[in-house]
């Protein structure tokens, strides 16, 4: 589908039309993990912790949905340990969270009862507390469900949600304050109602979201969802082209398979992006074209496909060199050369566990993390076969080296999920002793 297309603003343009929105516009950012927001400061050194929110399991522990604390710096006490547990009373099915746009707060989001928590990271990094929960999002919203991503915007978070009160896959962008003020719904599109991921390149003025399905999917088992052949043709098949600034789809393009995880390139001159087709088990390219508008291609198969690896998550090295890209239903991390674009190549891969999701991995690309939880209703339904892991590796460009690991079952957690990280020096005043 091809929405009428005019070319990209220049950059001063681009600026100017933040400002005049009322936005405090700042120099674009790349940050640690190297798909977060532009708009983040980033953390290009050592951090010294990871904040994992996690799915809490009825009868371990609390059995609440937590946000971690793991130590994740090897010069300080703690390192590889659990350091603080922040339980947020009931299970949400905790899922996606993202950091504000002065790295201060972190949005946590409940992809089951559409609660969302802005959680206090600043004022004590290694002890982060609860500012405030957002109980009314599909009141404020206009039907709006299942808030997934977290994209900080100067002063604004933009949330990508999966859902709508039906439970199908139409769905929207919501806009919020920092301070956490409802600010407008953008609905998608039609003939791409879905939606999942959003990625902003601030040089073109793009963003990209992607799409999955809806909330009478994703809560469901997933050996009795792949099961159901009407279920399984309600995901999602595109991705939309958008222009950032004006929050206006300018392309609709075809991705079978729900593409979910959205990456751009980070080099100046890179105007492309990745994603990853879930049920095809496809790497897919987003290439910029002459004209200014964009194609999707086909690049590659993601391990064997017959077999539903479920490619769930995707990290691009800052270099753009090398893409991270974990598969949930064979527990695996394969690494592909990306250097060539067009025309990626498999580097490494490695077995983690009966399942992996997320990866993160440091600026620098030294570090590697993954965890293991993609839905409580997807997990593995037994638990001696349910491992629920944080690993932690370095990566020396050529293999992963084990660093630590935590075992979220024996520490009576729940299922690590989503990884974001902090450093002390960021806010110059952590609290005295903090986990010192």
């Amino acid at each position: 589908m091809q929405i009428p297309f005019r070319s990209s603003f220049p950059t001063a343009w681009a600026c100017a039309a933040l400002c005049l929105a009322g936005l405090a516009w700042t120099p674009p950012a790349a940050a640690d993990e190297t798909c977060q927001s532009p708009f983040l400061p980033k953390i290009t050194g050592q951090e010294d912790f990871i904040y994992v929110w996690t799915l809490g399991i009825e009868g371990l522990g609390d059995g609440s949905d937590k946000l971690v604390t793991v130590g994740a710096n090897p010069e300080r006490p703690g390192y590889g340990e659990v350091i603080h547990s922040l339980s947020l009373g009931g299970r949400h099915e905790a899922h996606h969270g993202g950091l504000s746009d002065d790295r201060r707060t972190y949005w946590l989001g409940g992809l089951d009862d559409s609660k969302i928590f802005v959680v206090d990271i600043g004022s004590d990094p290694a002890r982060p507390r609860l500012l405030r929960t957002i109980d009314d999002f599909p009141e404020a919203t206009g039907g709006v469900v299942g808030p997934h991503g977290f994209y900080a915007l100067p002063g604004r978070m933009l949330i990508s949600a999966l859902s709508n009160e039906e439970g199908t896959g139409r769905t929207a962008l919501v806009e919020y304050s920092n301070e956490g003020e409802y600010i407008r719904t953008i609905w998608m599109p039609e003939g791409a109602e879905y939606g999942y991921d959003a990625r902003v390149n601030v040089d073109l003025n793009r963003m990209l979201t992607s799409s999955f399905t809806g909330r009478n999917n994703y809560m469901r088992p997933l050996g009795e969802l792949l099961q159901d052949a009407e279920a399984m043709k309600n995901f999602g098949n595109t991705v939309v082209v958008w222009d950032f600034h004006a929050r206006r789809p300018l392309q609709v393009l075809e991705i079978p398979g729900a593409p979910l995880e959205i990456r751009w390139a980070l080099g100046p001159r890179h105007h492309y992006a990745f994603t990853t087709a879930a049920l095809t088990s496809r790497l897919w390219g987003i290439f910029r074209k002459s004209d200014g508008s964009f194609e999707a291609v086909d690049l590659a198969e993601i391990g064997d496909a017959s077999g539903t690896p479920l490619p769930v998550d995707i990290s691009l090295s800052s270099d753009d060199r090398f893409l991270f890209v974990s598969t949930f239903l064979d527990g695996t991390l394969r690494v592909f050369d990306v250097s060539e674009p067009r025309a990626p190549k498999l580097a490494y891969e490695r077995k983690l566990g009966n399942q992996a999701n997320m990866v993160s991995q440091s600026w620098g690309g030294e570090r590697v993390y993954v965890t293991s939880s993609l839905l409580s209703a997807w997990d593995l339904p037994d638990p001696l076969e349910d491992e629920q892991y944080l690993k932690a590796f370095g990566w020396n460009g050529r293999e992963l080296i084990p660093r630590f690991e935590i075992d979220f079952r024996a520490e009576k957690l729940g299922r690590p999920h989503l990884m974001r990280f902090g450093q002390f020096d960021l806010y110059r005043t952590p609290a005295a002793g903090a986990a010192e």
